[in-house]
């Protein structure tokens, strides 16, 4: 555009304040390129004042860096530089080098300035999305850091957590009544604490990505007779029934097993968690077309509010104030569930028509074809 020889990008580092090589078209540029420029040279002036300086006869200006030019044999003999700005703030600087035809005239300058401008919101756009990706490396190491922790913080409580089950059930079928309700007790302190140890190892499904998910076509009907198998000893134990009506055993959905079983896994516990002894625990199925099935799961117990319902599968949302809770857990199974759900390009919802009055739970999931 100025008909000149060469041109270089110098950038400003705020910090350290420091001028230094970005760019250049001088041959030799690999070795210039982070090379510092003292701040009493032109380019120091262009930075330190903001403002344009043109220089047509070079050879003879002791404000000229030499020393550059020597390592890579290059001869200054004229010069334009510009101020590269950001929002009002100087960020570098841009100059060319050696015109073939002097002198510099003002369309060199507004041609000049023009191209930095656009230059400079350039380098901050880079700078910006470079601050990202680190920022997200950071994150994602620190993530990797979290779920380490969990993991081996997990496995250390559940070894010592096994020998206290192990004691109390011993304890609640040999000993005599007033020892076995005390064995009763510490029986169901450490199975509220084996639940919280299995959500902390599950906050990882939080973000559950589809990416994720091994598929495979799986009978609904063996999934929700893997879930009564699981919970008919917990519900006997609550004095629950569980009621189960399964759909027909053709009835398939794409799913990854072992995600979408914690998904109703946490379903279930909320409904054993919430509903007083002897309550009713449902799990029942709807077909919606051809294309989507509805597993539903409904409980009698404590129902929830219109703000509980629309706040339930907030992250770590706790309907009771966590200084005077009768409930145990972290507030994330539920979280954890719609997460799982969405990945499976299902959805979840709840509902309840009031305090007292029961709560149910269904998940949508696409039939497979």
């Amino acid at each position: 555009i100025t008909d000149c020889e060469a041109a270089s990008v110098l950038l400003w580092n705020q910090k350290t304040r420091e001028l230094f090589f970005a760019a250049t078209t001088s041959d030799g540029a690999n070795e210039l390129i982070g090379k510092p420029v003292p701040l009493d040279s032109i380019a120091g002036q262009i930075v330190l004042e903001n403002k344009v300086i043109q220089i047509d006869d070079a050879e003879s200006d002791p404000r000229i860096y030499r020393k550059v030019g020597e390592e890579v044999q290059f001869v200054t003999r004229s010069l334009l530089g510009v101020p590269m700005t950001f929002q009002g703030r100087v960020i570098g600087a841009v100059e060319v080098l050696n015109k073939r035809t002097l002198p510099f005239t003002p369309d060199d300058v507004h041609y000049l300035q023009t191209l930095t401008s656009q230059a400079a919101v350039a380098i901050e756009t880079a700078q910006l999305v470079m601050q990202l990706r680190r920022a997200n490396e950071e994150m994602a190491e620190l993530d990797e850091l979290k779920n380490r922790f969990i993991a081996i913080a997990s496995h250390e409580l559940r070894t010592p957590l096994g020998v206290i089950l192990g004691y109390a059930s011993f304890l609640q079928e040999e000993t005599s009544d007033e020892a076995s309700e005390h064995a009763s007790k510490v029986m169901a302190s450490a199975l509220q604490l084996r639940r919280i140890i299995e959500q902390m190892v599950n906050l990882r499904y939080l973000k559950q990505k589809q990416s994720e998910l091994v598929l495979q076509p799986v009978a609904v009907s063996e999934l929700i007779e893997a879930m009564y198998e699981d919970f008919i000893t917990l519900a006997n134990a609550r004095n629950h029934k569980l009621d189960v009506r399964l759909p027909p055993p053709h009835i398939k959905v794409n799913v990854d097993p072992s995600r979408i079983t914690m998904a109703f896994t946490n379903l279930l516990n909320n409904a054993v968690n919430f509903t007083p002894e002897g309550g009713i625990i449902e799990i029942f199925t709807e077909l919606k077309g051809r294309r989507e099935i509805w597993i539903t799961v409904r409980d009698n117990g404590i129902g929830m509010t219109p703000e509980q319902l629309n706040r339930c599968f907030d992250e770590f949302y706790q309907a009771e104030d966590h200084m005077i809770r009768r409930y145990g857990g972290l507030g994330i199974g539920l979280s954890i569930t719609k997460a799982v759900a969405e990945a499976h390009n299902g959805r979840i919802w709840a509902e309840s028509e009031g305090p007292g009055k029961g709560t149910a739970f269904t998940i949508a999931l696409p039939l497979a074809e």
